[in-house]
């Protein structure tokens, strides 16, 4: 059988976010990147099923992760035929680019074809991505993550308040203020608002030096938090283990991570509670499933950062499953299928492929209007 790749369309749009938001270490947010590629396959000349993959950034960087996806995989790909084995390509890109980038945003543009491969391979399945990927189930918990270090402690109150009326049992507030005391008073406030039955999560974006951070979770640990995420650097592999160690408050990181290699390196020496890689720049779908097995091997929840849309699916397929990030950049708000939550738990799409299909006019007229 011959699977060859037929077509391939990279396109960016830069996406408007409703208002500013801040974290402790990206700074403000005024929009996101998203890049999309949809990838076209036929099997021994058969009608070309397409597939579409996406990555994004927090704003900086798209054009970027554009540029390698015209100028360096499209040529690369078109005509192979071997897209029927979609781990291996995954490979091959890597090893194809691995001289100028090991990770980054050349880890950026592979997830995003590499998902534009699973979305083929589910649509000449007809299986939904849930059970491609492991089938253990097809629901998962879910947290709202804000992006709102910059909220004054009444709007970051009504922020949260929105959440939980929404029906999620989940919140999580970033974490980095100058003053560790002013962390404290809204980590409190926090916890008193939704009651001691909601989980609460903290998130640093790696702000924080290692003394800090051990200052920190110390007093958020008063507030019972679930996880303490990303308190310091990310390459501090060791220095994760020594907070956890010091203060005893689960800790999570995996955003940050872009290869399997530095997933290995987390889990031999950071004594993570919770991971949390992302589709969207581990490598895709294929690397995903890998840190998902290492993590379940480990005993480890594996959870999401982001792109809830698509991390619905892979999460709740596991057997080891934690929880979903809804993210503050609304990317499913720009899909057929905004994400669905029933009785406080995520609900991954029956569609066959990835689940995930864009409304194409919609991010046009966004972008356009940026």
């Amino acid at each position: 059988m011959t699977c060859k790749i037929t077509s391939f369309k990279p396109q960016y749009f830069k996406l408007p976010l409703d208002e500013v938001l801040t974290d402790a270490k990206h700074g403000d947010h005024t929009h996101f990147e998203l890049i999309t590629v949809t990838v076209g396959v036929t099997v021994d000349g058969s009608d070309e099923v397409q597939g579409t993959g996406y990555t994004y950034t927090g704003g900086r960087g798209g054009l970027a992760v554009m540029a390698v996806l015209e100028h360096d995989l499209k040529h690369f790909l078109l005509g192979r035929t071997d897209a029927d084995n979609v781990e291996v390509l995954n490979t091959v890109m890597q090893d194809h680019l691995h001289y100028v980038a090991r990770g980054g945003i050349v880890s950026f543009a592979i997830s995003a074809v590499d998902i534009a491969l699973w979305d083929v391979r589910g649509k000449r399945k007809g299986e939904p991505l849930w059970k491609m990927a492991g089938g253990a189930g097809h629901t998962c918990k879910a947290y709202c993550g804000g992006i709102d270090l910059g909220f004054p402690l009444p709007k970051l109150l009504a922020s949260v308040q929105g959440y939980i009326d929404k029906g999620f049992n989940g919140v999580k507030i970033k974490v980095g203020q100058k003053r560790l005391e002013d962390d404290v008073e809204r980590v409190q406030a926090v916890r008193k608002l939704i009651g001691p039955d909601v989980s609460f999560m903290v998130d640093a974006n790696y702000s924080m030096s290692e003394d800090q951070a051990i200052a920190a979770a110390k007093e958020f640990k008063r507030s019972n938090i679930l996880w303490f995420e990303e308190p310091i650097i990310p390459d501090n592999y060791s220095g994760f283990a020594r907070v956890g160690s010091a203060t005893g408050v689960p800790l999570a990181m995996g955003e940050n991570l872009h290869t399997i290699h530095e997933f290995d390196l987390a889990f031999e020496h950071s004594n993570l509670s919770f991971i949390q890689p992302d589709a969207s720049n581990c490598g895709g779908i294929s690397v995903w499933l890998e840190v998902a097995r290492k993590a379940h091997k480990n005993n480890i929840p594996v959870c999401s950062h982001g792109m809830q849309e698509l991390h619905c699916s892979l999460v709740s397929s596991q057997p080891n499953a934690g929880w979903i990030e809804v993210h503050s950049f609304p990317i499913d708000k720009y899909t057929l299928r905004p994400l669905v939550v029933e009785n406080q738990l995520a609900v991954a799409p029956d569609t066959p492929g990835v689940g995930v299909n864009f409304d194409w006019a919609k991010l046009a007229a966004c972008h356009d209007a940026q």
